[in-house]
């Protein structure tokens, strides 16, 4: 394997071929360093205390700040999943797949080279551990894309319709290496204690561990020893949602004594990010802004800026220095392989290495553009909810203009005044639509058939439909329905399959038609479309599924079933795939997944039950 060949813009071959040069590299390490990423969810650039807060405690996460360099322009996807895949892949998350959360569009296409990927490689063990949300199938879960260990969640959110059902933040059911597992505790005190086992068990060889915290997502669940404190504070905007971050900072604070006790703190880069603007800590007059406009899945900054933290003791990593050149998450991967000298592919990256920056006092940095999308449709819409970016300028779904560096709110549209300048940005924007849109017709298929994968556990969450699916638990208890959808499937091998379809999750172990968890149907048949076979069973009266097994051929295709009552047709929620079923496989409920206890869903008894009300 050789070098990667970075993709720099245009300004930086400018720049090199004037013959201004970084000034200092970055120190090479006769052992490579450690990396940790932390990322946490739905929180904004001004939930934390050291960006101007006024009401939130983060006293650890503010330490960390002072102890390592802060990206102070990092820019990110406006929601979760295009994030994540731009993060993994240093590729723009429209290029790889990823525009939206649900309806099929929050698989990472398989072709893409994964961070984990790269720095297993190089002989670096690999640990995520939280939210995922760039696929639940095969060969699009996190075990598929290189990370050896893995504890995550299933979906965008614990408690959505892929997620063991009755999850609800405290002792839940988790993905553990494959498995479903018990494991008790409060979500974000999980993942940061699993991520802590990990890192001490491979403390004597490089590793990277991916601590991704579902908190401080919605539903707005928290102990009410991090909320009480927030309660009755005027400046508050959720009492839950501001203990969550406490909660998250205390956290921080067990992982850096834990690494200076184990002796691995001074080589191991610590980054802290989040992963899209506030969702919950802003409401009405309640709140901090963070001095900008616009909330989670925004265009404009508020929807995008987020904070990012890097320390690196033995890297030299600047302690309390502040870049405020225009960066974002495109460029870690590969900054991360020139900071950790990793052999990687040729891959055509969209970010740079931005080592300058970090090493430099950044005057020979030449501005950039850089393009943030929110499209959250099937198929994506030229200029929906964009950003063109520089240094100074932001462009704004293509007829706004506003210059960042005076009026960071964006309330002055400039774009009368500048109408050259607005030209000049809407052609970046055209020459990266024109590149991303080539392909944006390919669909992520879910792979059945594969040994890597025996049973395949499909829901509405990935349905490939125009409206808006049932994505959550909460709109399955009450009976959303849509008529025509369907999963997107590749068959891997031509062969028997049994597919069983399913109102209710496995787990819970309930009828078609039993209403107990929500609405109750009156199904009366059920209807198999996949490929050329159209078939049709009448549904025994408390069954819990109705199979069909049929021969497919290897391909791609469409999984279309449906449910008919006399009032309704509608499509199952869930559907389970075996391949060559053995003898004696009666169900998937027999196959090893454990059905579902009302007691893993309980609030623990020193939780107060009015603080866990879910807002939506």
């Amino acid at each position: 394997m050789k070098r990667t060949v970075l993709k720099f813009i245009l300004p930086v071959l400018l720049a090199c071929a004037t013959g201004l040069a970084i000034t200092q590299a970055a120190p090479r390490q006769s052992e490579k360093p450690n990396v940790i990423i932390v990322i946490t969810d739905d929180q904004g650039y001004g939930d934390l205390g050291f960006t101007g807060n006024p009401a939130i405690k983060t006293p650890n996460i503010d330490r960390l700040r002072s102890e390592g360099t802060l990206l102070d322009n990092f820019h990110v996807d406006p929601t979760c999943a295009p994030t994540r895949a731009a993060l993994m892949t240093g590729r723009y998350s429209n290029r790889v797949g990823v525009w939206h959360t649900v309806q099929g569009r929050s698989m990472l296409r398989r072709r893409e080279v994964t961070m984990p990927e790269i720095f297993g490689q190089n002989g670096y063990a690999t640990g995520m551990f939280g939210k995922w949300h760039l696929g639940d199938c095969y060969p699009y879960r996190p075990e598929d894309r290189g990370f050896q260990h893995t504890v995550y969640h299933q979906a965008g959110g614990v408690g959505q319709a892929p997620d063991y059902w009755g999850n609800d933040y405290f002792d839940d059911t988790y993905v553990v290496n494959g498995e479903l597992k018990r494991i008790e505790g409060f979500c974000t005190d999980v993942w940061f204690e699993e991520g802590m086992k990990f890192i001490k068990e491979n403390k004597d060889k490089p590793f990277l561990a991916y601590i991704a915290p579902n908190a401080p997502h919605k539903p707005l669940y928290c102990p009410t020893e991090y909320s009480d404190p927030y309660e009755g504070d005027p400046r508050v905007s959720h009492p839950e949602f501001y203990g969550m971050v406490t909660n998250i900072d205390d956290n921080m604070a067990k992982l850096m004594d834990m690494l200076e006790k184990e002796g691995i703190a001074d080589n191991t880069i610590l980054v802290f990010m989040t992963d899209n603007g506030t969702a919950a800590g802003l409401e009405g007059d309640r709140g901090y802004d963070g001095n900008m406009r616009g909330q989670k899945n925004s265009e404009y900054d508020g929807g995008h800026r987020v904070p990012f933290i890097i320390r690196w003791p033995n890297g030299k990593i600047e302690a309390g220095k502040t870049i405020k050149n225009l960066t974002a998450h495109i460029d870690v991967l590969p900054t991360f392989i020139e900071l950790c000298d990793l052999e990687a592919p040729d891959i055509d990256f969209d970010g740079s290495d931005i080592r300058d920056l970090l090493y430099t006092d950044g005057e020979n940095w030449p501005d950039r553009s850089l393009i943030v999308e929110s499209q959250r449709v099937v198929d994506p819409i030229k200029w929906r909810k964009s950003a063109v970016m520089t240094d100074k300028w932001r462009l704004v779904n293509g007829t706004e203009l506003y210059n960042i560096l005076n009026d960071p709110k964006q309330t002055t549209d400039l774009a009368p005044q500048y109408p050259e300048l607005v030209e000049r940005l809407r052609a970046e924007y055209d020459v990266f639509w024109n590149d991303v849109s080539r392909e944006h017709d390919l669909t992520s298929y879910m792979v059945i058939g594969s040994d890597h994968s025996p049973i395949v556990s499909l829901s509405s969450h990935d349905w490939l439909i125009d409206m808006l699916p049932p994505w959550n638990q909460d709109h399955i208890k009450n009976g959303d329905v849509a008529e025509v959808s369907h999963w997107a499937i590749e068959v891997e091998r031509a062969g028997v399959y049994e597919i069983s379809l399913r109102r209710w999750p496995v787990e819970t172990d309930k009828a078609i038609n039993d209403g107990t968890y929500g609405k109750a149907y009156n199904y009366q048949q059920a209807r198999l479309r996949i490929g050329d076979i159209d078939e049709t069973k009448d549904i025994p009266e408390g069954a819990k599924e109705v199979t069909f097994r049929v021969r497919l051929e290897k391909g791609i295709t469409k999984l279309a079933p449906t449910f008919i009552s006399p009032e309704l047709t509608a499509t199952p929620y869930y559907a389970y795939v075996t391949h060559k079923p053995k003898r004696g496989w009666q169900t998937p409920a027999g196959m090893g997944i454990p059905v579902y206890d009302p007691s893993y869903g309980r609030v623990p008894p020193q939780i107060n039950k009015k603080k866990l009300k879910a807002i939506e």
